[in-house]
């Protein structure tokens, strides 16, 4: 059983999902303005919040990024935005994944389970450091290191450039990501691989075009592979 907050200015859909939620053994506490789930969040340390970004008195987004400079809890947004540029804004300010409206109680319980899976097994997944072209990563201390100078990541982009840089030099697909970063079954239209993938460029300094580790391999996936010349598009 999962603690959750629930952030959510609709009421049916607030009352569906506490229904639902608790069914299915979480514990829920709700709120339906920002400021006031921003204030619950901090006064009863949730182990997850699920985040609407269209809410009355501040955006969503807003919260999120308040939240996020006092806590780390793990945080899901769900909302009606579908567009790839809310799904990076709100990746970006520190979401752990991302649901779009509408969707059922059963897909918000797999994805609530997967985050916290990640987010405990993280903690406790120590290994030795792996150094590959200029690319230090440190699992034990959950580090990542770029010509000598920190990258700064979330969570959820260290298990995934992890897992690519564990794979290097073998091509792997998003169904695989999907499968083994975030313990969910594929759908072959989420975004979220490819979203996570484009910000983690940014942060080790490349783009899809002028890779340095991350190779797409069009059709396929991504193949991590250092000072590698592009697989072939």
């Amino acid at each position: 059983m999962a603690r959750i907050l629930l952030v959510e200015d609709d009421a049916e859909i607030r009352r569906a999902l506490i229904h639902a939620l608790t069914d299915l053994g979480h514990s829920v506490t709700t709120a339906g303005e920002g400021m006031r789930g921003l204030h619950l969040a901090l006064q009863t340390a949730p182990d997850l919040v699920v985040l609407d970004l269209g809410l009355p008195d501040v955006e969503g987004g807003d919260v999120l990024r308040m939240l996020r400079s006092v806590s780390q809890v793990p945080v899901i947004v769900a909302t009606a935005r579908d567009q790839e540029t809310a799904i990076v804004d709100a990746l970006d300010r520190g979401a752990d994944d991302y649901l779009s409206k509408p969707f059922g109680a059963a897909q918000l319980d797999a994805r609530i389970r997967a985050v916290l899976r990640r987010s405990a097994g993280g903690r406790g997944d120590a290994g030795q450091p792996l150094v590959v072209g200029g690319l230090r990563i440190d699992p034990a201390a959950r580090e990542v290191l770029l010509d000598d100078a920190p990258v700064e990541l979330t969570a959820r982009e260290f298990d995934l450039l992890s897992y690519l840089a564990s794979r290097a030099g073998t091509v792997v697909t998003k169904r695989e990501l999907i499968n083994e970063v975030w313990r969910q079954p594929y759908s072959g239209t989420d975004k979220t691989v490819d979203v996570h993938l484009s910000w983690l460029r940014r942060k080790l300094g490349e783009s899809a075009r002028e890779p340095r580790f991350l190779h797409t391999v069009r059709g396929i996936g991504v193949k991590f592979a250092a000072h590698a010349d592009p697989p072939p598009r």
